[in-house]
């Protein structure tokens, strides 16, 4: 008898960890999406290339200093080419570098060479937020400041 309910209680305490984790699991992506869409919703994307013209949607917070850098799927599947699948080139493994050399172009190409990245945080495997600061203050909000052309149809 006492060891059916140490079962119980073993069992009853796993129940209830488990529970926990799965909520928390998503909370996470929920609170995950919820960021995203307040921070950057309202924002143009531009469009910034790397490499062999791979094409990355920017969404930027200058006033915060804060980029949203957005893959598409059919790119983290091919990667710069479909040769490269062939060839046995996993994009899995170069997409970090690639939203980082993303990121630091974009700063480049918007006259903020002096800019430096100092934060990443992965949201998937198609977004990657970056922070970053400049030695020159803040824009006001009606300044005009470097563009890159943006994209007719977002998020391909």
């Amino acid at each position: 008898m006492l060891g059916r309910n140490s079962a119980r209680k073993g069992a009853s305490k796993v129940y209830r960890l488990t529970s926990v984790l799965v909520l928390g699991l998503l909370a996470s992506g929920c609170t995950g999406f919820a960021y995203l869409s307040k921070t950057y919703v309202a924002l143009t994307p531009q469009v910034v290339t790397i490499g062999c013209k791979d094409p990355y949607e920017v969404y930027d917070q200058r006033r915060i200093r804060k980029m949203l850098i957005v893959s598409n799927s059919l790119r983290e599947i091919t990667g710069c080419g479909i040769d490269d699948r062939l060839d046995g080139g996993d994009p899995a493994l170069t997409r970090a570098k690639r939203f980082r050399e993303a990121a630091r172009a974009y700063l480049d190409e918007t006259v903020r060479e002096d800019c430096k990245i100092t934060g990443e945080t992965v949201f998937t495997d198609l977004q990657t937020e970056f922070t970053y600061t400049c030695a020159g203050p803040i824009e006001p909000r009606d300044a005009k400041v470097p563009r890159l052309p943006g994209r007719s149809r977002v998020g391909l």
